[in-house]
């Protein structure tokens, strides 16, 4: 994705956050969602970024929106627009976990406690319709979630956030069951624009070329408001 958007001549930045990734080794019990935030927020006050469109796919949903809630009063205007990419969106109060089965959120704290507490595995690739090669890279790369996100309750001011202008990507083939109350919540309530793309939860893989051009047509019109 990097070099398809910088190519366009868009100042990208791809923010790791702590605990996954190449930064599996600072894993900790008390990372957190406020951990995550200051990744995200140290990222852009260093690199001193103006007008920035934020970007969060799944979990990141939850993230972004925190973010959002903390620059708005800090830096208002600094965020330009919220794209929420096959994201969950968070209430006040809500957790990563809210919108998940029963039967998700049993299976995930059963294999938290294999691991102290600490973490749960990423599922295998294929349940974002990933194959072959694509899948297998995804599936040496993918590390272990921090489990206290899981669980833990956001705290933002909706109209606070609400008030940036947001989009919604639906990755409709197949289309991830834990984002099913993000897909029915932005085609019920106003202010949302929808974009729908015919791949998987992994669209950064499965369809990098789509995906960067619906990110540089957001990006465009909000270098235009």
């Amino acid at each position: 994705m990097l070099p398809l958007l910088r190519g366009a001549g868009v100042e990208t930045h791809a923010v790791t956050l702590t605990g996954v990734g190449e930064r599996a080794h600072l894993l900790g019990p008390d990372v957190g969602i406020d951990t995550h935030i200051q990744d995200v927020i140290g990222l852009i006050t260093t690199e001193e970024l103006q007008r920035v469109v934020l970007v969060g796919h799944s979990y990141a949903g939850n993230l972004i929106t925190c973010v959002a809630d903390r620059l708005q009063r800090s830096h208002p205007g600094l965020l330009r627009h919220l794209v929420y990419l096959d994201a969950g969106i968070p209430t006040p109060g809500s957790s990563w976990s809210t919108p998940h089965s029963p039967e998700t959120v049993a299976r995930r704290v059963a294999e938290a406690q294999a691991s102290g507490g600490l973490s749960f595995p990423p599922p295998d690739a294929s349940v974002f319709g990933l194959s072959g090669a694509d899948r297998d890279w995804v599936n040496r790369r993918q590390t272990p979630q921090p489990f206290r996100l899981y669980q833990e309750p956001l705290d933002f001011d909706p109209a606070r956030v609400w008030a940036i202008p947001h989009s919604f990507i639906d990755c409709t083939h197949p289309p991830l069951p834990t984002i099913d109350a993000a897909r029915r919540r932005v085609r019920s309530e106003p202010g949302w624009k929808v974009y729908e793309l015919a791949t998987g939860h992994d669209p950064m893989v499965s369809a990098p070329r789509e995906l960067a051009q619906l990110l540089l047509t957001v990006h465009h019109q909000a270098s235009r408001a």
